[in-house]
This record gives C-alpha cells, sequence and structure tokens, in this order.
C-alpha cells in the first residue's frame, strides 16, 4: 500500500492511470461516496504492491535499502530523486516490492523459505489459489515481514452496533473492551449489558478485556475513586465483583481506567493494583491500566499526578497510554493527536518501563469547532468519514499540519459560520504505525469503535501481523 495526496485538477482516473490500479479498489479501500469529488490535499490509500516510508532525521537512502531490503538504486529510480544524498525528514518514498521470478523445479515452499515467510503469505499477496499452480518465468511479489502487534478497541456503542464493528475488523483486533463497568462507592459494579458483545468478540478469536472505571461523562469520579482506594475492604470488594464478571461471562483481561484520581491517592491506587494482580494472577488473568498523557513523572494536575508511570509499568502486565484528547472538546481547535507529543509521551514512558508493555492509545474521531471559538463552547464529535464529507460539501482544501502529522481544514456553513475541523487521514495513522514501529511497542489501543475509517483498517493490516491468541 502507499498513500497518495491529491493534487489541483487531479482526479481520480488520472490517479488509477498512475499507479496502474482498478478505480474500484481505491474507492472501496478509501470508502469513497463518490469517486468524482476529490480534495486537494485528500490522502487516498493506494492498494498496489510497495509500500510508503517517511523520511526521519538522520536517516540515510543506505539505511531505508537496509530496512526494506531493496536495494538504494531502485529506491531512487523508484522516486525519480535528482539528489538521493539529500533527504527531507517528513518526505515520503515509495518503497518498491520485493520480487522473485520462479526459477524452472523450484516450489512455493523453497521460496518461502529463501525469503523467510510462508506459503500462505506469498498466496495471499499474489491471490493464488493453489500452491502448486506456478510456473517457471512468473513473477511473484514476496511479502515483506512485518512486526507483530496486539490491537485493543475500546467500545461505548450499543451492543447492536459493537457486534456490527467486530464483525467488519474483528479479524484485526487481540482484545476489546466494552466501556465500561462503573464503580459504586459501596465497592458493586453497575450492570453492563455486555453478552452479545462477548460472544461476538469470541467468535472471532478476539480476547475479551473488562474495563473499570470511576467516571462517566458528567462526573468526575475523584471522590468515588478517593472511597475505594482508601479503603482496602472496599478495595478487595472491588476486585471480588470483578472476578465475578470475569468467570461468568469470560472475560480474560482487566482494564483498570480510574481518572481524576486525587494526588494523595496516588500510593492507594498501586495498592490497588498489586491487589489485583495478586487476586487475578493466580486465576489466569491479566491486568492492564489507562494511563494519561505524562511526559515526567513531576507533570502536576489531576489528571497526571496519581498515574504513577513506574509503578503501573512494574505492576500491570500492560498499559494504555491515553495519547489522544491534546484538543478538550470544550477547548480551543486544534490537533486531537499530535504525534510530536504522542512522541515526549511514548519516550518518558520507555524511560521507566519495557516497550513490551506499552500500548499506544489511537482516537479514531474527528472534532469540528465553531470559530472564533469561545470557551466552554463545545466542538461537535464524528468520524474521519464525516469530516471529509464534509470537507467535500462545502469545497475545502484539506491542509496537513506537518509538525503534529494531523490534517485540518476550515469552511464557512450555510449560516455563515466559521469552522475548523481536525480528523485522522492516512497519513496521520501512518505516522502513528511508524511511530510504534520505531519504538518496538506492544501494540495499539483504538478510542473508539463506532467512528466510521476505513483507512486506518487497511493500513493497519498492511504495517502489521495482528496477533491472535488460541483458546
Amino acid at each position: 500500500m502507499i498513500i497518495h495526496v491529491v493534487s489541483t485538477g487531479e482526479t481520480l482516473w488520472q490517479i488509477a492511470n498512475r499507479y496502474a490500479v482498478d478505480i474500484n479498489e481505491i474507492v472501496q479501500v478509501n470508502g469513497l461516496p463518490n469517486p468524482n469529488q476529490l480534495l486537494v490535499g485528500q490522502s487516498l490509500v493506494i492498494p498496489m504492491p510497495g509500500t510508503s516510508h517517511t523520511v526521519q532525521n538522520g536517516e540515510t537512502l543506505w539505511s531505508i535499502s537496509q530496512q526494506y531490503d531493496v536495494p538504494v538504486a531502485t529506491i531512487i529510480q523508484a522516486n525519480q530523486l535528482a539528489n538521493p544524498d539529500v533527504l527531507s525528514p517528513g518526505s515520503r518514498l515509495f518503497i518498491p516490492p520485493i520480487t522473485h521470478v520462479i526459477q524452472p523445479g523450484e516450489t512455493l515452499g523453497q521460496i518461502a523459505n529463501r525469503y523467510g515467510t510462508t506459503i500462505q503469505a506469498i498466496m495471499n499477496e499474489n491471490q493464488l489459489a493453489n500452491q502448486n499452480m506456478i510456473y517457471p518465468g512468473i513473477q511473484l511479489i514476496i511479502p515483506r515481514r512485518k512486526s507483530v502487534i496486539e490491537v485493543n478497541a475500546y467500545s461505548y456503542q450499543s451492543e447492536e452496533d459493537a457486534v456490527n464493528s467486530l464483525q467488519a475488523i474483528g479479524d484485526l483486533l487481540t482484545y476489546f473492551s466494552p466501556f465500561a463497568y462503573m464503580i459504586r462507592e459501596d465497592g458493586t459494579l453497575q450492570p453492563f449489558n455486555d453478552e452479545r458483545m462477548i460472544d461476538a468478540a469470541l467468535s472471532k478469536n478476539i480476547v475479551p478485556m473488562l474495563s473499570i472505571t470511576n467516571f462517566t461523562s458528567t462526573q468526575a469520579g475523584s471522590n468515588v475513586a478517593h472511597i475505594i482506594l482508601s479503603n482496602q475492604e472496599l478495595s478487595n470488594q472491588v476486585i471480588t465483583n470483578v472476578l465475578q464478571v470475569m468467570d461468568e461471562k469470560g472475560y480474560k483481561v482487566l482494564n483498570v481506567d480510574f481518572e481524576n484520581v486525587l494526588p494523595e491517592d496516588r500510593e492507594n491506587y498501586n495498592q490497588f493494583l498489586q491487589l489485583a494482580v495478586n487476586r487475578l494472577h493466580p486465576r489466569g488473568y491479566l491486568v492492564s491500566t489507562a494511563l494519561a498523557p505524562k511526559t515526567s513523572a513531576t507533570q502536576g494536575g489531576l489528571l497526571y499526578e496519581a498515574h504513577d508511570y513506574e509503578a503501573h509499568g512494574r505492576i500491570a502486565d500492560f498499559v494504555i497510554l491515553m495519547t489522544y484528547e491534546w484538543e478538550y472538546r470544550l477547548g480551543p481547535p486544534q490537533a486531537i493527536s499530535p504525534i510530536n507529543q504522542i512522541r515526549q509521551v511514548v519516550e518518558y514512558a520507555l524511560s521507566v518501563m519495557p516497550a513490551e508493555k506499552i500500548f499506544l492509545g489511537f482516537q479514531i474521531y474527528a472534532r469540528d469547532w465553531l470559530l472564533p471559538h469561545v470557551q466552554g463552547q463545545e466542538a461537535e464529535t464524528f468520524s474521519p468519514q464525516e469530516a471529509v464529507r464534509r470537507a467535500v460539501t462545502h469545497g475545502a482544501a484539506i491542509q496537513y499540519d506537518t509538525t503534529a502529522q494531523s490534517p485540518f481544514f476550515r469552511y464557512t456553513d450555510e449560516q455563515g459560520r466559521q469552522h475548523e475541523v481536525w480528523f485522522e487521514d492516512a497519513r496521520s495513522a501512518q505516522a502513528k504505525f511508524d511511530l510504534v514501529k520505531q519504538y518496538n511497542l506492544r501494540g495499539i489501543s483504538y478510542w473508539a469503535l463506532g467512528y466510521p475509517y476505513p483507512q486506518n483498517w487497511v493500513l493497519l493490516n498492511d504495517n502489521f501481523t495482528i496477533r491472535k491468541f488460541t483458546p
């Protein structure tokens, strides 16, 4: 897969011809409602052999060629580089696929062994129905080895909608976490209709992850957290109730999402996590947490102070970094998940815990603000697909913030009001995937299902092999 950014005057027919790809394939993988309506600055995933590479600081053509096992000359030729010694960080290179011409007597098994891949991977890449139906002289595309990661997705959808989401993209998930069981002050859990979701997850070989939380969209939850965390008996009661739900419904992992925890409850929170591990591990269950996006141990604020990165990384089996919401829906317009800010959080996390315990949080929604922004005025939240639809409707050119690695646009509505929209596209998704690979993180956690974003799932599958656990 490669990513193409639409230029002035380009049509889908021209783009398809340029890459020798069927128009309908481009329409399908990008979820384009009208192939005749493209926007300047719009990114398109092109379903063709090869991949895109974003040049990082300090990289050379030689280091890139080694990474992809492609000769330097091939990269120069494919990109028509006038000055190969000068690479601009942030620029994109097309990396051609690895190819192999079948020789007389060769089998698909021998070819797979030679390139360190599998027969099935080669068959899938070349759409071969029978591994024995190969002939000398045929050129095969050899799939590159992909990083193996785990993927989680939260959902606060209705049962029916969540089931539909899982049926659509469940092959790309390791875990699924319905959000969420609300903790009450007496240590009980608010009932939650999740049986159909769990059944749908299990049918896709997805591990159900039980999420518990102290907050809602209208309650910060600081007091609830304090009552539970400062009382060992209540803490034990919460874990007892968690175990009952996990045993009855088939959850295999606990995800603790306590937010707005009072700073004085920091150590109590750590002790609660240790209690959870002590009681869940003997039953074969894992414990994970959701962490606010900190960049240092001393970062102040109610969201951050009680989230002890070092302790969570030591106690829990894995953590999910909530690397999103830099622009709060009630705040001024800006990138929701700026990659420069995300990188700082990841690098701090890596300083106190191993990479194999870290999930990168990835938000998959867009926001629309009225301009000029008035403090407290709420932005509208919707899907990346809806963002592109609005841009098309209003003829807005899409811009791209190269520092944040995030797309945005402005438009004027029917009432003459100005709007600013920040969303996610193929480029912003690829930037996050590159970061995961750069730091060898355990995986990605999506917040949240229910926002159509077909480019993301196509690129996720192209970049990674998703780990699945057999029952």
